[in-house]
This record gives structure tokens, sequence and C-alpha cells, in this order.
């Protein structure tokens, strides 16, 4: 399956591999699509194309482009995010030998095209090697050894379905040095009886003689926010691949622009493991997904379909999802 040229870190233990290679990849994938398959390495299995319960895809990077509000059937108003994947394309597959002799498998991701003199020397021969234009910003997903990507491939917002849900990581908005009312929500301290300019202090940190110090992990005023944020199982609503947009049912971290990675919910993609061994084969995918795309949504699969898809359109306009 794999023809790479491939290059190893010295020494016996560790061994890490970037393919870039030419991988057999199923562009359509249906609910009723055959695996297929080719001649493969000796030390690389052959990649089904079609998804199974213990599959895990690579995530894709995109930019958070905002807010909006979306109805349901009812007539209930609720808030999406947007999200737009930026020439998102596969850099590397990566294999590694950990010290217990299991492989780790990854796939390389790269979005955003950037001016080469905005790039160090490495990062553009790395790129150039994959034979995509410099990137801004480079992330890694693990993956099982069935969901290699072919170098090069460009993501599209198809590679999620509306009805799926998906972990949001991003770097949340820094707001600088806060107390503890606003970093802790601590109620403060009385406004009368006595107390004196101390309204929003936090009053007591310590013991003086037992245990005569403060408790690691106290409570106190620090830097809040600026750090990274998972935000798990959030619903896919619609998708809109001529822009590249995924609507994402609810909040997600970081400023408007910020740059998030998305993947397929652990936690779901998890309880539907679970079904799956317990031979609840109905309970596999969320409700009324029958089929995602595997190993990844490309360009190519997204021009076959029309360029929105949503929940309420889904079962004349997706493969991959069935209606209400």
């Amino acid at each position: 399956m794999l023809k790479a040229s491939t290059s190893r870190l010295a020494g016996p233990i560790w061994q890490i591999r970037y393919i870039h290679a030419s991988l057999p990849y199923a562009a359509e994938v249906s609910s009723n699509a055959s695996a297929s398959s080719s001649s493969s390495s000796p030390s690389t299995s052959t990649t089904p194309a079609k998804w199974t319960p213990n599959s895990v895809r690579t995530g894709v990077i995109a930019r958070k482009r905002g807010m909006t509000a979306m109805w349901d059937d009812f007539g209930a108003k609720f808030p999406v995010t947007i999200l737009q994947l930026e020439e998102c394309q596969v850099t590397a597959n990566v294999e590694t030998v950990r010290k217990d002799q299991s492989v780790y498998h990854a796939v390389q991701v790269a979005s955003t095209n950037v001016a080469e003199r905005k790039q160090s020397y490495a990062m553009l021969g790395h790129f150039k090697r994959a034979g995509v234009p410099a990137k801004r910003m480079v992330k890694e997903f693990p993956v099982t050894a069935d969901a290699h990507v072919p170098v090069g491939t460009t993501l599209s917002a198809i590679h999620f379905v509306p009805g799926q849900d998906v972990d949001v990581i991003a770097k949340g908005i820094g707001k600088g040095f806060q107390g503890v009312m606003k970093r802790w929500n601590f109620s403060g301290q009385t406004k009368s009886h006595g107390n004196s300019l101390n309204h929003r202090g936090a009053g007591s940190t310590g013991q003086n003689q037992d245990p005569g110090r403060v408790w690691p992990g106290k409570k106190m005023a620090g830097r809040l926010g600026g750090k990274q944020i998972t935000v798990q199982n959030l619903q896919v609503v619609r998708i809109d691949t001529k822009l590249d947009l995924i609507f994402v049912k609810g909040n997600v971290p970081g400023i408007d622009d910020a740059f998030v990675q998305v993947r397929d919910a652990k936690k779901t993609m998890a309880i539907g493991r679970h079904n799956w061994e317990k031979g609840q084969d109905e309970k596999v995918l969320p409700k009324n997904v029958v089929d995602i795309p595997f190993p990844a949504g490309t360009k190519e699969l997204a021009a076959q379909y029309p360029p929105v898809i949503s929940a309420k359109t889904r079962r004349i306009n997706s493969p991959f999802a069935a209606g209400e």
C-alpha cells in the first residue's frame, strides 16, 4: 500500500517515519462501499475504504469566523459557530515505534498559505518535499493504521457529516491578571460592619502555625485565560462545501479568526465502539448518521454533492446520513 521514502531517527529505540507517498485512496465512500486494497510494503497494512468503529480519522485545522443563530424544526433559536477551512492539506504521515514496540500513527495537517519569507528554511524544505505551498499552522492528529491520507490531499468541510459530534480544541481568550472574584467567582466580602476597603479581597489564604503555609492549588488572583481548551461533543448542524464552512452548535474557544482543531468526538466514538462490541450496530454512530467519509473528506469528494448540506436535507444530499 505504501511506497514511501523514509527517514529514521538514529538509535534502536525510537523510529520516526515521515511518509511522503501516494496512498491508494477511495474518494467516494457510501454505506454500501466495499473495501479496496492494493499491494503494500512489508511494514504496512492494507487501508480499507470503509470506516469501522475501531478507526480513528484525522482532524482538520479551521479558522473561527464568528457566531450566528439558526432555528430548528420547532422554531427554537440556537447559537452556532462558523468554522472555515483554509487550504487545509496533508503534509506528512507519521509512524513512530515506541519503547514498548507499539506503533504510533498520525497524520500531519497544515493550513493557511503564507509567503515563504514567513517560514523557516527547515519548514520550507518540509513543505517542498510534501509538494504543498508554505503554510502558517501545522498540527498532528493521532490516527489508526488504516486512516493514513495521501500527502498533498486537500481536506474539505465534507470531512464531517451533519448530525455527528466533534471536539474543538483552541486557545481561549486571554484576560490578563485578574482577581479572585472574576477568576474564581468569589462572592466578595461584606460592604458594611467595619470592612475597610477590602470588599473584593480573597480573605484568608492560610494559617499561622499549623500548617504554616499556603496549600498548593489555592484559588488566588492570577492569570486568567490564554490556555488551550477542548470543548467536547459539539454537534455539526450544517456544512458548506463551496466555502468550506462547518456550522457547529454552541460556542467555541478563541477569538474570531483564531486557529482551531476539529476532530471526531472522542467520547461519542468510544460509546459507539462499545456498542459495536456488544453487537448493537444501530448505535455505533450518532442518530441518523449512517457513515462518515473515510479516511478523509476531500475536495474531490465535495465536488460530487450540493454545496450546502444540513440536517434537514441530508437524506437527499449526502450518502453518509439518513433523514429524520
